[in-house]
Order: C-alpha cells, then structure tokens, then sequence
C-alpha cells in the first residue's frame, strides 16, 4: 500500500495537478474571504468567526477532489498499467487504500496553509485571542471528513470510467448529491424534511462544526468512506 501511495503522491507533484489544487484552493478561499467585498469576507463581519471559510470550503473542494481523484485509476485503465499492477504482490484493497490515502494527503497539504486564518482571526479578536477554538476544531475535522468522503467518492468513479473527464463530473454529481442534494429534496416532504436531511453529508458536517463531535457523525462519514472504497475493490475484482 505504501508503494501505490508514494507513487500516486509523487505523480500528483510531478504534474501540475498538486500545484494547481493547492493554489486554486487558497487562492479562491483567499480571495472571497480577505479581499472581495462580499457576504463571506471576514472583515465586514464584524466579529471574530470562520463561519465563511467553513461555508466555502466544501463548495470549492467538491469540484477540486474530483480533479485529483479523476485520473487515480482511469489513468491506469486507459494506458494499460492496470494490469501491470494487479500482477504485483499487493491486494486490491491495498491499491484502493494507497490511491485513496495518497489523494487524502494532498488534500491535507491544501489545508493546512489555512490554519494562518485562524491566527488571523485570533489577533483580530477584541480582546486578541477570542475565537471560538472548540467549534474551530470541530469544522477541521468535519472539513477533513467531508473531504475524505469527496476523495472515496472520486476514487470510485475513476475506477469505472476510462475517460477522466467522465469521472471527473461524475463524482461531482454524486458528491454534489451527497452534501446538497438531500437538503433540497427534504424541503419537499415537510414532516420527514429532517430525517431526509440525515442521510446528507452538510447535516452532519454543520453538526461537528458546532465543536461537539458526535460519534454518530463520525460513523456516518466513515461509512460513506468505506462504502465507496469497498465497492472499488469490487470493481477491481471483476475487472
């Protein structure tokens, strides 16, 4: 797994896919929070708060986990390397996991240049240092679920379609659907609209953003993760 893992990260720098994701990621969140003079900029709020970068981020890494993840396997299928590496000593859930962890830790290195956000709005506090950190915290970890469920999401569709650009929009839609979908479907059915909103990643990913981390919101994402990945080893496996 450490094999697949090393050198899907190491394709993802030897590219411009790794450059371009990182700064299309700060660049966008930079922007709409520090400079345009929107409804998400920090400054014009008035108060201490990443409520606006915890809004946007998942709308920007629903379009750019799809980008990494859309050449991890049909890459290989379109060149023929698939083969290649099913003949290696390795199982199919080790090359699942090591594609998956390799787009993961690109995803990680995207983030973390944003914790200058939270010093940011800590020194902007009155008095310095008042932010919320429990709820900080929370939305990191919510972020960093929500992505890693984008990431199985993406892995998955590249895995049954050859054209990247097929998997690409596929797992836009089905990630679209997972975060949104459910909340716009719950405003249809009245009494039932919160119980439709459960089975939707945004419902959960509000509530670990409150700083309380819920196992039942922990289970949801890892079974969403292990959902996909699981049905991409079977996808290898009938291949």
């Amino acid at each position: 797994m450490l094999a697949i893992l090393k050198k899907d990260f190491n394709s993802f720098f030897a590219s411009p896919i790794a450059y371009l994701v990182i700064g299309i990621f700060l660049l966008v969140n930079g922007l709409f929070l520090w400079v345009f003079n929107d409804d998400f900029n920090i400054l014009n709020a008035g108060f201490a708060d990443l409520t606006s970068f915890f809004y946007l981020a998942p709308w920007v890494l629903l379009f750019l986990v799809p980008a990494i993840t859309m050449k991890t396997f049909a890459d290989e299928f379109q060149s023929g390397t698939i083969e290649i590496l099913k003949t290696r000593p390795i199982t199919n859930s080790q090359i699942v996991l090591g594609k998956f962890f390799a787009v993961l830790l690109l995803i990680i290195i995207a983030i973390i240049p944003t914790y200058i956000y939270v010093y940011s709005v800590s020194q902007l506090g009155n008095p310095i240092g008042n932010i919320d950190y429990g709820s900080t915290i929370g939305s990191y970890v919510g972020l960093l679920l929500l992505a890693s469920s984008y990431a199985s999401i993406g892995v998955f569709t590249s895995s049954i379609s050859e054209n990247q650009i097929v998997a690409f929009l596929l797992a836009v839609f089905i990630a679209f659907f997972f975060y949104y979908g459910f909340d716009a479907i719950s405003n249809l059915f009245g009494n039932y609209s919160y119980t439709l909103k459960l089975f939707g990643m945004n419902e959960h990913f509000k509530s670990i953003s409150r700083g309380v981390l819920d196992t039942r919101d922990v289970f949801y994402f890892l079974s969403i993760i292990v959902f996909f990945l699981f049905i991409t080893k079977q996808k290898l496996m009938n291949d």
